[in-house]
């Protein structure tokens, strides 16, 4: 390989929960950046937290030396969350997706709605808890009375849909609280909304757009999953039908809200927002997803697809913007 070509070590693993999901993220781009003007090279980070290139442990400042820019193929805390971004801006490196702070917002599910409802976007009803609140079993209960059920319950900063659930009774709720809490000291309970789901991916500057919508992708889980939860998202099981079975005026509502939150929540490079379509009651955001997976099964490039483009595209797109940006 010739050394005018760009270094572009692909940082994937860590410690988060979502570990498995970022290895098989950074190795689809491994596979798919273009070797014409690339030379990738992999930065794996075991869940130790210890960064590895070429089999060995190398400090970040070493690995980050050797890398033109980095694609950030990690999900979840610490990848999404602001803590590699923050990492990577005081070494100096070039690095694709969101930054430090909008990558925070988007990962604190609340102030992200908090955000976006200020700019008239609706969303479900929310509550966030904390698991200093009390008993498990009475903030449930307190819960139960209070809030409309059935009702979906988060960990308040996580993705995937590691540790979603949805609670129609005191006892599921318990549960689903406990469950969250066990990935974060705070859960984002919010009212469940029957309806078509979708999602949504936005990229800046993408065919000369300064923020192009892909195609509104339909999701239809498992009739045994009540909704897109982490095995049916991992799992090969979901129906993912791309362009999905919208109306023109819902698609175009479905795009529009997608790059208003892209822009609203300060993304770079590329995003995924996901939505729910109440039959009656109209579209309603739920989150953005500022570091969507990459793998064979994940919703982006088969968006891409749809679109006539492919990942080592959409790849090289992003690594350039990053390299400019």
């Amino acid at each position: 390989m010739t050394s005018e070509k760009i270094r572009v070590g692909v940082m994937r693993g860590g410690p988060g929960n979502e570990y498995e999901v970022s290895l098989r993220t950074g190795a689809a781009v491994l596979q798919n950046i273009p070797r014409d003007s690339f030379e990738p090279f992999d930065i794996f980070i075991d869940r130790a937290g210890v960064w590895n290139m070429e089999g060995a442990a190398r400090s970040p400042r070493a690995i980050l030396h050797n890398a033109d820019v980095v694609f950030n193929a990690l999900h979840g805390e610490w990848g999404e969350d602001g803590g590699a971004q923050e990492m990577m801006d005081a070494l100096g490196a070039r690095y694709t997706g969101s930054g430090a702070m909008a990558s925070r917002r988007a990962m604190q599910k609340a102030l992200a709605k908090t955000m976006l409802v200020a700019h008239g976007i609706k969303t479900p009803v929310w509550r966030v808890v904390h698991s200093s609140d009390g008993d498990t079993k009475n903030i449930s209960a307190e819960l139960y009375r209070s809030f409309p059920q059935p009702s979906v319950i988060k960990p308040l900063s996580s993705g995937s849909s590691v540790g979603v659930s949805i609670a129609r009774n005191a006892g599921e709720l318990a549960n689903s609280l406990a469950s969250a809490f066990s990935i974060s000291d705070f859960a984002l309970i919010e009212e469940y909304i029957t309806g078509k789901e979708a999602t949504v991916g936005v990229i800046n500057g993408f065919r000369e757009e300064r923020l192009y919508s892909l195609l509104p992708i339909e999701i239809v889980p498992p009739q045994n999953a009540a909704f897109f939860d982490y095995d049916a998202k991992y799992g090969g099981k979901t129906e993912e039908i791309c362009p999905g079975r919208f109306s023109k005026e819902e698609a175009d509502e479905l795009r529009g809200l997608a790059a208003a939150a892209h822009d609203i929540l300060g993304m770079r490079h590329y995003s995924r927002s996901d939505f729910i379509i109440h039959p009656k009651r109209g579209i309603y955001f739920l989150e953005t997803n500022s570091l969507p997976g990459l793998t064979n099964e994940s919703l982006v490039p088969k968006a891409l697809r749809a679109v006539g483009a492919d990942l080592p595209e959409f790849l090289s797109h992003i690594i350039i913007r990053a390299l400019k940006d």
